[in-house]
């Protein structure tokens, strides 16, 4: 049995973009024997196929069809989100100011921007070029210190511990990647793609990017006796991970009716509204056509299908903040290390009611595992994730659950060891058909 705690941290370290856990997620797949299933091209599919799907490097549709057509044994589907927010470099991106080389970014979502001062930042993501003359796309990882945003000097900004710090998005931000004379970033892509092996461009021939910054420190365990995982993207590479991990070990025999499946979509921290995220086409348009792939076919199969079938939205959860436990709701305060969390919200920023919170109750029980339960203040904001969005996109009936967490956005997160194994081992029991 793989340590699933060394597991996870190693996925988060090889994922430091979006696209890259997608990649390594495929890889996983395929070494337990999925194959690539192209948009493009028609499914002809049998019981046991495993099939995956990628959109926009950034999502990733994967399934492995059930013993009897979809139409008869539904599908069950975990869904997570592999983006997490962070900064990300403008098209336009060079800068010089007072003899320093910077770079243009923008915050993706809701990152908590001072925990992005004063650390060893690089560079990954996507590069768009033309080779040969046609274009293709790229994956690159400048992955050693390359960028820093540091902070102000306290001799110069006194008032700093009296008014706490005061961040402007667009002007405390731009990150320092040399003194003047440095290589423009179009010079820095061309040189790492060739260093790299990856292509023998120059910089003319780079014609867009999707590039963002993350923090080098490694993924690690922490604590007086093990019990923390500190990492960035905890939120929500630990779901997607726990997802791949159960979809992989779940053995193919005996095979159960239902078809399985997961969905890791991009574009969650900023909304889901994306070709590519959960209020996009690709888990509806997949699930019509497994479906629809299914030898035989049957009358009415996804209406059938969707009406037989279960999805777990896995996204992380609050735990309760020992220094600030003011901030949640009484009774409704997860610990971590305490195993998973069933999130509720009376006004649909979470899918779950009664009906799936008992489903899901009743998987954990069978493991003997007590499920936390957590919900907002009524006094402050709930925030939201895939689940009510793909509930309402498809019209399945949803659980949103998670591991507890601190640090939730953080430039570094941190959550519990003892919780990584029990929420992989409930999604395979799912998976297997108790």
């Amino acid at each position: 049995m793989i340590d699933a705690v060394a597991d996870l941290l190693a996925f988060i370290d090889r994922s430091p973009t979006p696209y890259h856990a997608v990649a390594e997620s495929v890889a996983r797949l395929s070494a337990a024997g999925f194959r690539e299933a192209s948009e493009s091209e028609p499914w002809d599919l049998a019981p046991g196929d495993r099939r995956t799907v990628v959109r926009g490097e950034g999502s990733l549709f994967a399934f492995q069809v059930g013993s009897v057509s979809p139409a008869e044994g539904g599908f069950r589907i975990v869904g997570a989100h592999t983006d997490s927010p962070n900064l990300r470099l403008k098209p336009r991106a060079d800068l010089t100011a007072h003899g320093y080389r910077q770079f243009a970014v923008e915050p993706y979502g809701a990152a908590l921007l001072h925990t992005w001062m004063d650390r060893d930042l690089s560079l990954a993501g996507r590069v768009t070029l033309r080779d040969a003359g046609a274009l293709r796309t790229l994956l690159v990882d400048f992955a050693r210190p390359l960028l820093r945003i540091p902070n102000l000097a306290i001799h110069l900004q006194r008032e700093l511990r009296t008014e706490g710090l005061k961040l402007n998005a667009q002007t405390h931000l731009a990150p320092i990647t040399g003194l003047e004379e440095s290589p423009e970033l179009s010079e820095l892509l061309a040189t790492e793609l060739r260093a790299q092996g990856l292509a023998e461009v120059a910089k003319d021939d780079l014609m867009a990017f999707d590039l963002m910054a993350y923090d080098l420190q490694p993924a690690a365990v922490s604590g007086a006796r093990g019990e923390f995982v500190h990492a960035a993207r905890i939120d929500n590479l630990a779901s997607c991970h726990a997802a791949v991990t159960a979809v992989c070990v779940s053995g193919p025999s005996p095979l159960p009716p239902f078809t399985r499946a997961i969905v890791l979509t991009d574009h969650e921290e900023v909304g889901s509204r994306s070709a590519q995220g959960a209020a996009g086409t690709l888990l509806a348009e997949g699930l019509e056509r497994v479906v629809a792939g299914f030898k035989g076919g049957e009358p009415q199969g996804l209406a059938r299908a969707l009406a037989r079938s279960w999805l777990i939205s896995v996204d992380m959860a609050h735990a309760v903040h020992p220094n600030y436990s003011d901030k949640h709701e009484p009774g409704h305060r997860p610990v971590i290390g305490r195993g998973p969390v069933i999130k509720r919200n009376a006004n649909q920023s979470y899918a779950t009611d009664a009906h799936t919170a008992g489903f899901f109750t009743g998987l954990c029980r069978n493991l003997g595992i007590e499920p936390q339960h957590f919900v907002s203040r009524s006094d402050l904001a709930c925030g939201s994730t895939i689940g009510p969005i793909t509930a309402a996109r498809v019209g399945i009936r949803t659980v949103d659950v998670g591991n507890p967490m601190l640090s939730m956005h953080s430039c570094r997160e941190m959550a519990g060891a003892a919780d990584v194994q029990p929420m992989i081992d409930v999604l395979r029991l799912y998976f297997e058909g108790d």
